[in-house]
């Protein structure tokens, strides 16, 4: 099984979204959720490219919300970058950030 590791951008993109869109408290548990699956499936996500070549993505605990992250095979490790609201013109699959 791989480790998660949230990084900082993340973590702070995360509080973002809670703050924004006044979402529940228990939101980091539902994120964590999420995250567990990749600890067992670290390629379960979609590829990305451009810009965000190497790195993945998957839907969080609400259908607007991605989680992207980069799956290290030689480390056994799975690091979040970046969790965003993906109908935003900036979110990764819109070519944006």
């Amino acid at each position: 099984m791989a480790d998660v590791v949230v990084g900082r951008a993340a973590a702070e993109d995360l509080a973002d979204l809670m703050r924004t869109y006044s979402l529940p408290a228990d939101t980091p548990e539902r994120v964590a959720r999420v995250l567990a699956r990749l600890a067992s499936f670290p390629e379960m996500g979609q590829r990305l490219a451009g810009r965000w070549e190497g790195t993945r993505f998957l839907g969080g605990p609400w259908p607007w919300m991605l989680v992207v992250y980069e799956h290290h095979p030689e480390l056994d490790r799975v690091d979040v970058l970046t969790i965003q609201d993906a109908r935003r013109s900036t979110a990764v699959t819109s070519g944006g950030r």
